[in-house]
């Protein structure tokens, strides 16, 4: 188990120093086993998260985004948080001013994010296996279901 840890975060590692050396306006840690959003990355990461436009947390043990989170990376366009344990979003995603794109599908929602209304440019919600219930979604948004 050790040696899978320590893999896990070699891959971290290594993705986070290609997106800060190249200054990539994307971040990929799919598949890292990652519980939380690691809290050095937000110092090793600081001269480049307003170019981040795109963060993939995939397929990890999520249980929730911090509003750190959030606010470090405000300039997002798209975020990927599928197959997750998340079942609800911080009140700072309303400041996700330039949010087309959330994917929340494979997570624990039991009701639908309202702080998504408030995004004028999000185009994209999915939130496919979930654990929403029929009533439960705001007539006035039609959301990939």
């Amino acid at each position: 188990m050790e040696k899978k840890m320590g893999e896990a975060v070699a891959r971290v590692a290594r993705k986070v120093n290609e997106t800060v050396e190249n200054k990539g306006d994307s971040l990929d840690l799919a598949d890292c086993k990652l519980m939380t959003f690691p809290i050095a990355l937000y110092k090793v990461m600081r001269h480049v998260t307003e170019g981040i436009h795109l963060i993939t947390l995939a397929n990890n043990e999520l249980k929730s985004v911090t509003s750190k989170f959030i606010t470090t990376f405000s300039q997002l366009r798209e975020l990927n948080l599928e197959g997750n344990y998340i079942h609800h979003l911080p009140e700072e995603v309303r400041t996700l001013l330039h949010l087309r794109v959330i994917n929340l599908s494979r997570n624990k929602f039991r009701h639908f994010p309202e702080q998504l209304t408030s995004l004028q440019a999000l185009e994209t919600i999915n939130l496919e296996e979930n654990e929403i219930a029929e009533e439960e979604r705001n007539p006035s948004w039609s959301p990939v279901l």
